[in-house]
């Protein structure tokens, strides 16, 4: 888990998507199959673990407007190889979710669903998924959702 004002490098494959006319339900899974497509996680110099994170960043206003999505490791330090971004940042105060079931049935999704309508107080800073362990669980996965709040 990432704590409140914890230095974090993630690096990995990014893209700049938007919510509008549905182009991160395109680019999203594309991102996701070409990391899993290249072996990034297993060419990623200085990688700490296998946790994979989804980091929301570089927000142009909020979630309606246009951000990047970076999917990657976290790493002891910037990588500098062609295709790969490294996103520093200092961890945030956040409110965590947790999508519980199976993957399958879009349950990250859904839960993005809840916080877009919860009324949170969000920041916009940097959001995180974190695919580790529990995550590998197809049918009962478990993956927390950290939401950078004021």
């Amino acid at each position: 888990m990432i704590k409140q004002n914890e230095k974090v490098l993630i690096a990995g494959l990014a893209i700049r998507t938007t919510n509008e006319n549905g182009q991160s339900a395109t680019d999203i899974p594309a991102l996701w199959q070409r990391f899993f497509a290249e072996d990034i996680m297993n060419k990623l110099p200085g990688k700490i673990d296998n946790t994979i994170y989804c980091l929301y960043t570089d927000y142009e206003k909020d979630h309606t407007r246009p951000y990047t999505t970076l999917l990657g490791c976290r790493v002891h330090e910037e990588v500098n190889e062609p295709g790969i971004t490294t996103k520093a940042f200092t961890g945030d105060k956040y409110q965590v979710f947790i999508a519980k079931g199976a993957i399958e049935d879009g349950i990250v999704f859904n839960e993005w669903l809840k916080i877009w309508n919860a009324g949170i107080d969000r920041l916009y800073t940097t959001d995180i998924e974190i695919y580790g362990k529990k995550a590998k669980d197809k049918l009962n996965a478990e993956i927390p959702i950290l939401v950078a709040v004021k």
